[in-house]
């Protein structure tokens, strides 16, 4: 498939929008499902994926075709997972009213963390477990397991979509997974 990326995005890069279209096909998907493991909301997730594809678009010339292409998008989709975790950190008061008139708060507008119907069914109760322990490593770890373990990435892969060397992969993965076992000890 490498080779297969490499030919689509040197003939994207000169201008033939059916090789950009198949790129887009090829990795909509697996865009998505990183950034919504990481986000956990599907519009934040949707949104990932259009500027991951409007940004390999507009730096095409920058590709470097002796990488991997999909190191190179899983780097850009990653970061961007990263830049949107970041500025959602709440700057504000939880009691603070807001400026409607009606007197409302902060907590009043925070999404419900019940599941829907739907994701009730789908998930097990270890894999609720073990999805919300994932949620809750700290955003260093967070990012280096899904790509190892939800996207099924190399340590060398990880290395370069974060730009750190493997052994700084390695130590963020082997912290990552001791958090997640004692977090897990009670249910597993």
């Amino acid at each position: 498939m490498n080779q297969m990326d490499v030919r689509l995005a040197k003939m994207a890069r000169k201008g033939d929008r059916a090789a950009f279209a198949e790129l887009v096909e090829l990795y909509k998907d697996k865009i998505f499902h990183l950034a919504y493991r990481m986000l956990h909301n599907k519009h934040e997730a949707e949104e990932i994926v259009q500027e991951t594809f409007l940004r390999v678009y507009t730096n095409l010339e920058k590709y470097d075709e002796n990488q991997k292409f999909s190191t190179w998008i899983y780097r850009i989709g990653t970061n961007l997972c990263i830049d949107r975790l970041r500025k959602r950190k709440p700057n504000y008061s939880l009691d603070a009213e807001m400026n409607d008139g009606e007197g409302t708060d902060w907590y009043s507008m925070l999404p419900s963390p019940d599941e829907t119907p739907d994701e009730q069914v789908m998930l097990s109760e270890t894999q609720t477990e073990i999805r919300k322990s994932i949620d809750s490593l700290p955003e260093k770890y967070k990012s280096v397991v899904i790509l190892r373990y939800l996207q099924d990435l190399s340590l060398q892969e990880i290395s370069e979509v974060m730009s750190m060397p493997v052994t700084t992969i390695k130590t963020r993965l082997h912290r990552g997974r001791e958090f997640l076992r004692k977090k897990l000890e009670h249910i597993l």
